[in-house]
């Protein structure tokens, strides 16, 4: 369980386990399929710093939120570092050191083709801090 804003609890939902996605098709299923889910549950719950938990096969994880501009706001865990070349190449971003990345939304697809075969599961989070209070 996480807390929010209101510091009641709130039920976040199990991890999935993840299927390869191979194609953008794929990818931007998956994408709206996941943002129904993901609405429904920031609707019911009244949540803030919500988004996706992407648990990497060999370590770490990556919390994904799309802010209301359309950007992506990556939040990588220091056990996830080894990922920053592979999002620098997915997404043509500039090469970060840090733990938070602002992406333009337009990478978005290409960002979660090609994370896809280093994620192990997903989670829908409702309350994640990003470490950067001024975009909520």
């Amino acid at each position: 369980m996480m807390y929010g804003t209101d510091t009641a609890k709130i039920e976040e939902p199990s991890e999935c386990p993840w299927i390869d996605l191979k194609t953008t098709h794929d990818v931007e299923a998956w994408i709206d399929n996941h943002n129904r889910d993901l609405q429904q549950l920031v609707k019911k719950n009244n949540a803030t710093g919500y988004g996706i938990c992407f648990c990497l096969g060999q370590g770490g994880e990556i919390f994904m939120h799309t802010t209301s501009e359309g950007d992506v706001l990556l939040d990588v865990t220091p056990e996830a570092e080894w990922v920053a070349p592979l999002i620098t190449a997915a997404t043509q971003a500039k090469a970060r050191h840090a733990q938070i990345w602002m992406l333009p939304g337009d990478t978005l697809t290409q960002l979660v083709l090609g994370l896809s075969s280093l994620v192990a599961s997903t989670r829908i989070v409702l309350a994640h801090d990003f470490k950067i209070k001024k975009y909520w």
